[in-house]
C-alpha cells in the first residue's frame, strides 16, 4: 500500500521494505540535572538509538549526526521511502549510532532549559537548499520535483524543528554529548551532515583518542561565515564556539588562516565530502583548506569526481543514495586499512 504524490512522488506508506536481521536499541546520553520553577528538569539531553547486525563484520562503529533542524531519522529512510543510510550500514555488517542531536527529534526542547528558538525550517528554506531552482540542470538525484507542492517536501518538512537561536551554546552542547556518546562506547567514526559538523569538529578536538575519522557531508561553511545581518554564523572558523587553538586565542579576532594550529582536531584523519550539484560544493574546498592550515589532516572528495554525478545537499535522501554512500565506505575502508 501506498500514496502517490502529485508530483513525481512516490511515498511509502507501509512497511515493504528490505527485511533486515539487526538487534536494535536506544539510550540518552547527557541526562545533567537543573533546577525551573517546576522542579528538578533535564537539560539537553542526546537520544541515541543504535543498531548491530547479526555478524558485525566492521571494526569500528559509525556515530551518525544529522544537520540543521533535522533529527536522526535523515539517516534510517529516505522521505520517498526507500531504505535510509543506517540499514545499509547495518546490512554491511556495521554497527551504527544514530544521534537527535539536542532540541531535535527525541531530545526534547524547552526554551527555558535550552534558551531562545530560532525561527521555524519553511518550506521555500527547504527547497532554497535542498532542491534549488538555480541548480536544477546539474541536480538530476532529488527523488521528486522542485514543485513546493509535491508530497515529498511535507516528508521532508515534518521532522524538522527549530534552532536554537545561541549557535555558540548549540554547538558546545552538541559536541559535550557526543564526547559522552564516545566514552561511552569507545572509538568510533564521526559523520556529520551539514549543521552537524560544528559539533563534530569539537568532539573530535576535544577527544580525539576516540574518534576513529570524521566524515563530514557538506558541512556548514565556508570558514567565517557571516549572516546578511552582518552578524557571524561561525566566527571561530568552522565553529560558533572556539575550540582548542594553539596558541590560545581568546577572541575570533586573533585567528588569521595558518597562524593558529588545531592539535587536537589534527590528529583525527578528515574527509570532507561534497555534492557537485550543491550550492555547498563552492566551498567545500575552502572548509578542507582551513583545516589543513590549522594542521590537520583534511582530504575534500567531491562525489561527482569518484562517479556520483548529480546530487544535491541532501544527498542521503536522493535516488543513488546507495552510490554515494559507498563512495564514503570505500574512503573509511581503505583509511583503516592504511592504518593497520
Amino acid at each position: 500500500m501506498s500514496t502517490t504524490s502529485a508530483g513525481s512522488g512516490r511515498v511509502a506508506a507501509a512497511p515493504d521494505g528490505e527485511l533486515v536481521t539487526s538487534r536494535r536499541g536506544f539510550f540518552w546520553v547527557g541526562t545533567e540535572r537543573v533546577r525551573h520553577p517546576a522542579g528538578l528538569v533535564p537539560r539537553g539531553p542526546m537520544f541515541v538509538a543504535w543498531e548491530a547486525p547479526e555478524h558485525v563484520t566492521r571494526p569500528y562503529p559509525l556515530v551518525l549526526v544529522h544537520g540543521g533542524g533535522g533529527q536522526g531519522t535523515d539517516w534510517m529512510g529516505t522521505p520517498d521511502g526507500r531504505s535510509g543510510w543506517s540499514t545499509m550500514l547495518v546490512r554491511s555488517g556495521h554497527v551504527v549510532y544514530v544521534v537527535d542531536r539536542p532540541g531535535h527529534g527525541r531530545s526534547p526542547y524547552h526554551p527555558d532549559v535550552l534558551g531562545a528558538m530560532g525561527p521555524p525550517f519553511s518550506y521555500e528554506r527547504a527547497k532554497e537548499i535542498f532542491a534549488p531552482d538555480s541548480h536544477a540542470s546539474p541536480h538530476t538525484q532529488w527523488p521528486g520535483s522542485r514543485d513546493l507542492d509535491d508530497p515529498l517536501f511535507d516528508q521532508v518538512l515534518a521532522p524538522t524543528g527549530p534552532m536554537p537561536a545561541d549557535m555558540a551554546a548549540a554547538h558546545r552542547l552538541d559536541a559535550d554529548r557526543l564526547v559522552q556518546l564516545l566514552e561511552r562506547v569507545g572509538p568510533a567514526v564521526l559523520v556529520t551532515h551539514s549543521a552537524g559538523a560544528p559539533g563534530g569538529w569539537l568532539a573530535a578536538d576535544a577527544r580525539p583518542d576516540l574518534v576513529v575519522a570524521l566524515l563530514a557531508l557538506e558541512p556548514i561553511g565556508p570558514p567565517f561565515l557571516r549572516l546578511p545581518d552582518g552578524g557571524s554564523l561561525l566566527p571561530w572558523g568552522l565553529t560558533a564556539a572556539p575550540p582548542a587553538f594553539d596558541p590560545p586565542a581568546a577572541d575570533p579576532s586573533e585567528l588569521a588562516v595558518g597562524s593558529h594550529r588545531l592539535p587536537g582536531l589534527a590528529r583525527v584523519p578528515i574527509g570532507v565530502f561534497s555534492a557537485g550539484a550543491s550550492p555547498f560544493d563552492a566551498f567545500a574546498g575552502d572548509v578542507a583548506e582551513f583545516l589543513r592550515a590549522a594542521g590537520c589532516r583534511a582530504e575534500w572528495v567531491r562525489l561527482a569526481d569518484h562517479g556520483v554525478p548529480g546530487n544535491g545537499h541532501a544527498v542521503m535522501f536522493e535516488r543513488n543514495s546507495a552510490e554515494a554512500l559507498a563512495v564514503l565506505v570505500r574512503w573509511l575502508d581503505e583509511l583503516i586499512a592504511q592504518q593497520r
